[in-house]
């Protein structure tokens, strides 16, 4: 049986594997699944529809599965999932998707969650993602894989953070951040190679040298974003990490995709 503080309130409707611990005060309702190996602490609020993974650490005082804040939402039946080994600290907020996008919003695995950080309705978190006090995404966000986000950073609706960017702390984005770059300020702007952060992932020394010269060729370049992915091709070839980039440029948000020159047709950042 999950071992349950006599204070804590769950749902009948709700189901928790067998050696979750929950504590004092914590409320759980219905349709809200909970998986081995979970600690979920004190004055926790899990309200509803509500997917949580295996052996992660919750609360206290965290909120999730509550309803978007989205002027158009109804009451449609949507769902927060998250992962397995994530850590979300206290006063962290979660909120649920809507039906203008998936329906879900998404946390992936061996996520720091640190507190009062708030994930809107319809974000998808990747894997290793840390977002230090109080950073923030709006709605419809993706994350990459083992981005890195320093405290009181925002990000606005709807923009991509590729894979292994750092955005630093204070810092406003509006655009898409590219994978592997560091940016700051407001609104922020590249600063360069996250040279620590890829050095952090294990990376060799040729592969950053790799990156770093695709990089170069997208933010500096005059050409046009389809003629860089093309060079990119022409160049790398059949590289993993320069394909993440090309993905990336491949699929921009409707912010459009951040960048130290214009291309042709576009206003200075």
């Amino acid at each position: 049986m999950p071992k349950i503080h006599p204070t804590a309130i769950v749902d009948p409707k709700a189901e928790i594997a067998e050696d979750v611990e929950i504590g004092p005060n914590v409320y759980i309702g219905p349709k809200v699944y909970i998986g081995r190996g979970c600690l979920i602490k004190a004055h926790t609020y899990i309200e509803s529809h509500t997917r949580i993974g295996e052996y992660n650490q919750i609360g206290p005082y965290s909120v999730i599965g509550t309803p978007p804040q989205h002027l158009a939402y109804k009451g449609e039946e949507t769902w927060v999932e998250i992962g397995n080994y994530n850590i979300i600290r206290e006063f962290a907020t979660i909120h649920r998707g809507t039906s203008q996008d998936k329906g879900i919003t998404k946390i992936g695995n061996h996520c720091l969650l640190m507190s009062y950080t708030h994930v809107a309705h319809d974000c998808e978190v990747g894997d290793y993602v840390i977002m230090s006090n109080n950073a923030t995404l709006g709605g419809h966000v993706k994350v990459g894989n083992r981005v890195v986000m320093g405290g009181f950073s925002a990000v606005h609706q709807f923009c991509r953070i590729g894979t292994l960017a750092f955005i630093a702390g204070m810092s406003g984005v509006d655009k898409d951040v590219p994978p592997y770059v560091k940016v700051f300020g407001i609104p922020a702007k590249i600063q360069g190679l996250n040279l620590i952060g890829l050095r952090r992932a294990g990376l060799s020394r040729e592969e950053i040298r790799r990156i770093s010269q695709a990089l170069g060729i997208f933010l500096d370049g005059p050409a046009t974003l389809k003629e860089v992915i093309h060079e990119l091709r022409d160049i790398f070839g059949e590289d993993p990490l320069i394909a993440e980039l090309i993905s990336f440029l491949e699929n921009p948000s409707r912010q459009g995709i951040m960048r130290r020159k214009p291309f042709e047709g576009e206003e200075s950042l």
